[in-house]
């Protein structure tokens, strides 16, 4: 059971293959074919990353072989021409490298992918230095989440914590991953909030909300206690003289 979101560090893989600047072409191709990678870091001698080696940046070779015109039909700019001539890591690599740290969100590490349209994110310490790497496979983990582990969450971190009017008779209910609300709300402005906390719960793969509002009294309404608790015109009856 969780209270905070995953982070890089509970999915990542530690075990990283990674290059020197001076790995050649082919060492490179053979690495990759070994280790069944499509990208790989490049190291200086501390450790630190300084760019990443894909399959891209290897296919531009393979690419300017009987043109100068890339898979668009535009020219090679100047950049791409000079890696179709490059033979070691330092030369063919993609610099600066987009990296991550270990205490970043799951959410962020995958907005940091989106956002530079790659696949994978080096993890790198304070110092620059690499400690594993994250894949887009790693950051889908958290929705192999147990049923029963996010229907936990929802209760102690939403329904729970996290209302200054708290919730009556509310249900909570998971079903590979999709949480169902139902029940009734003594505040019925709170439902938009808990849709929202409940979709930001690790695992959660979408919020069915039923909350309704509580039920209306039947009857004409009980009036005021006195102090006394006896019913407040009974209490102002003994008082007349």
């Amino acid at each position: 059971m969780r209270g905070s979101p995953y982070t890089v560090n509970d999915v990542m893989t530690r075990t990283v293959v990674a290059l020197t600047g001076g790995a050649t072409f082919k060492d490179i191709v053979r690495t990759m074919e070994r280790w069944g990678v499509s990208a790989m870091p490049v190291l200086d001698g501390a450790g630190r990353v300084i760019g990443v080696v894909s399959e891209d940046d290897l296919l531009r070779k393979e690419e300017s072989r009987d043109t100068d015109l890339d898979r668009g039909g535009r020219p090679l700019r100047w950049a791409e021409l000079a890696k179709a001539g490059a033979v070691t890591a330092e030369e063919l690599m993609s610099t600066p490298a987009v990296t991550v740290r270990a205490e970043a969100t799951v959410a962020r590490a995958a907005r940091v992918m989106a956002r530079h349209g790659v696949k994978r994110l080096p993890v790198v310490g304070a110092d620059g230095v690499l400690t594993g790497i994250v894949s887009r496979a790693d950051l889908l983990r958290v929705f192999l989440r147990g049923d029963e582990d996010i229907a936990e969450e929802v209760r102690r971190e939403v329904v729970d914590e996290r209302f200054p009017v708290p919730l009556e008779s509310v249900q909570v209910r998971v079903r590979d991953g999709v949480v169902t609300l139902t029940g009734r709300a003594l505040d019925t402005t709170l439902v938009p909030l808990a849709e929202r906390l409940v979709r930001s719960v690790e695992g959660v793969v979408d919020v069915r909300c039923a909350l309704t509002g509580p039920r209306r009294r039947s009857g004409p309404e009980a009036e005021p206690a006195a102090d006394d608790g006896t019913p407040r015109h009974a209490a102002e009856a003994g008082n007349t003289p």
